[in-house]
């Protein structure tokens, strides 16, 4: 079955739900039910990319979207459909090994050969050029930092086969995988999935989940593995460090005595200007649970959804880390839950848990550049009625990288609050904040229990925070999935309860760093029912340079269609769909290569893991396990993906 214990709800306060904040602000605005085509008339589309801007680089299309879309008729099955304009092509499945000649896949997997094969549960993930025209050429930091050198972006595509555009590094995230997929293991009387029944098993689970990096090139239009210095799993058992405010503090217990052990449930992504890889812990709590009976959680574990069996792995049976009711383990919970940095050109650098971020459900976080030069990390809380969050850095992040310190380590973390007039404001969640004061002592303890501060400043309790992606006007865009537990329907969410999911855009103040922000909602989805193009439960999200949005799905799509990917024209609401996936699976990950040829998405438990569904990427026979996998897609003529 799919990861929906993020439908959850841990939030408990009584904070005025986002519905009603859009009931009063729709109403005022008269918008229109649907978004896109309105949506371009509101002061979002009055700050689209300036399209005289692509004129001189001499390819920007007649149309921003500009290919055949699949025809929900074409949707549906256990194999994916593309545009006629396009094609796909299958890389990295779960079980591969991480370099050329390592252990090949064998059904069930063993803890040993896991942890040096691709993890299972395929997520977020960015691909990282090596020898990339900006360091040869130019002597830029590297290729992320573009926004300040628009010239590299837009001529990159004139080095293609040279410099980076078919060799790189992909970070890819491994999100879950359940007992049932990774094991086959049946279902109990009670309806639960049956557990792991010794440590070997535990261990193979936890060695399927967390992150990958490979080395990958394209020859003869074909992207392949090749041998690499770089490749490495960073799974559930492998060191890693702490910084910032909380890494000193009680609350991680004895680092010295028990170093801290790895990371789980990696969801979305985002990457740093200086170039490394952020992996974002989104439900680590069903990783938990508790073998003593007499156990309960502390106010803080309950706001994090933390309870006796967790989501059924039975990790606790096996591994005392995981089992929150060992006194030798107490502080084992709150080492997870955070944002994850590292470095993918340097394998013997451990990853690291910036705890200035906060420690939350991150979904992802999507970085940029704001005014003076400091970094603003934008954080949707994956679960019903949680946050919107935003970190911005201390100080310019080359001066503080110069002095040796790490910009995701000194600044300050805000919570959003929607205002009826379709402002905003950002909330600092601060120990200096004499509420938040009244229930914490420190700092560190403000971060990381950060949904409780949230809630006492009066953060708005959204549907369901997801991805979140920067255009290159400065506008930001979040993903809310759904929230079925919605009871009064609204201008904004007709339905009640609310299952299609909306987008919302909004514009910060002094260029990210300010405390006010203007929001729209840029589109409801059950504004596309009826139509060619309707999807559902928006999930993934990236924003391109040229004004395209391109959209993922997660959850059951109307007219039996599979989950999707979608590109809308930010400024005239022309919305198609690209790319279709399998039965029970999820569309999920998107990164491209600088010259935006080579578009890499994934396809997240195909099936749901079972056979009779579909046995993606092998050939239907009704017997193979399907398998996760990376699906690489680039257009026939050789053109910008999504255009």
């Amino acid at each position: 079955m799919a990861n929906d214990h993020d439908n959850e709800i841990c939030n408990k306060s009584d904070n005025r739900p986002f519905n009603q904040v859009l009931e009063t602000n729709i109403s005022r605005r008269k918008l229109l039910k649907g978004g896109l085509a309105t949506a371009a008339t509101t002061f979002l589309a009055g700050q689209s990319v300036n399209a005289t801007s692509y004129k001189k680089y001499g390819y920007k299309p007649k149309n921003l979207v500009n290919f055949e879309p699949v025809a929900i008729a074409d949707g549906s099955g256990p194999w994916p459909n593309i545009s006629s304009d396009y094609q796909w092509d299958v890389l990295i499945p779960w079980g591969e090994p991480i370099v050329p000649g390592g252990p090949a896949f064998n059904y069930p997997p063993n803890s040993r050969d896991q942890a040096k094969q691709i993890g299972i549960g395929h997520d977020g993930m960015h691909y990282f050029p090596i020898k990339s025209l900006r360091k040869r050429r130019y002597g830029w930091d590297n290729y992320n930092d573009w926004d300040d050198n628009k010239d590299w972006h837009h001529n990159m595509h004139k080095y293609r086969r040279r410099y980076g555009n078919s060799h790189g590094l992909l970070c890819i995230n491994h999100e879950f995988g359940r007992n049932s997929h990774i094991f086959g293991k049946g279902v109990s009387s009670n309806g639960d999935e049956n557990q792991p029944e010794s440590l070997e098993e535990v261990r193979t689970s936890q060695h399927a989940h967390g992150v990958s990096v490979v080395e990958i090139k394209e020859r003869y239009g074909k992207w392949r593995q090749v041998k690499s210095k770089y490749a490495r799993r960073i799974h559930v058992n492998t060191p890693v460090a702490f910084s910032g405010p909380v890494a000193k503090s009680d609350l991680l217990g004895d680092l010295k005595k028990r170093p801290p052990q790895g990371t789980v449930n990696n969801c979305a992504n985002g990457f740093t200007p200086w170039g490394t890889y952020l992996t974002c812990e989104e439900n680590f709590n069903g990783y938990f649970g508790a073998t003593n009976s007499s156990w309960t959680p502390t106010e803080e574990q309950e706001r994090y959804g933390f309870d006796d069996d967790g989501f059924n792995y039975g990790w606790e049976k096996f591994d005392p880390r995981f089992d929150l009711s060992n006194p030798d383990y107490k502080y084992e919970d709150n080492r997870f839950g955070w944002v994850v940095e590292i470095d993918p050109m340097n394998p013997y650098r451990k990853a690291v848990k910036r705890t200035a971020l906060g420690r939350v459900k991150h979904e992802g976080i999507a970085l940029t550049v704001g005014r003076g030069g400091r970094v603003v990390g934008y954080m949707g809380d994956d679960q019903r009625f949680d946050y919107i969050y935003k970190f911005v850095s201390a100080y310019n992040w080359k001066k503080m990288r110069r002095r040796g310190y790490s910009p995701l380590d000194y600044g300050k973390l805000y919570v959003a609050r929607f205002n009826d007039d379709g402002t905003g404001d950002w909330l600092e969640l601060t120990i200096k904040n004499p509420e938040i004061a009244k229930r914490f002592k420190s700092q560190a303890e403000v971060l990381t229990y950060a949904r409780i501060a949230a809630d006492i400043v009066g953060a708005t309790p959204m549907d369901r925070p997801e991805w979140t992606t920067v255009a290159p006007n400065g506008n930001v865009y979040v993903t809310l999935t759904n929230n079925s537990n919605r009871t009064e329907p609204n201008a904004a969410n007709p339905e009640a309860p609310n299952s299609d999911g909306h987008i919302i855009c909004f514009k910060d103040s002094y260029k990210h760093v300010g405390r006010k922000f203007k929001w729209e909602i840029f589109i409801l989805a059950s504004g596309t029912r009826g139509t060619e193009d309707v999807f559902t439960d928006p999930d993934g999200l990236m924003a391109d340079p040229d004004g395209r949005l391109l959209i993922q799905t997660d959850g059951g799509q109307p007219d039996s269609l599979n989950n999707q990917m979608l590109v809308a024209d930010i400024k005239t609401g022309d919305l198609r769909r690209l790319f279709t996936g399998v039965s029970g699976d999820e569309i999920t990950g998107i990164t491209m290569t600088p010259d935006r040829r080579t578009m890499f998405i994934n396809t997240q438990h195909p099936g749901n893991g079972d056979p009779a569904r579909t046995n993606f990427p092998a050939p239907t026979d009704g017997i193979t396990r399907p398998r996760d996998a990376t699906i690489v897609i680039t257009r026939k003529n050789g053109g910008i993906v999504g255009s």
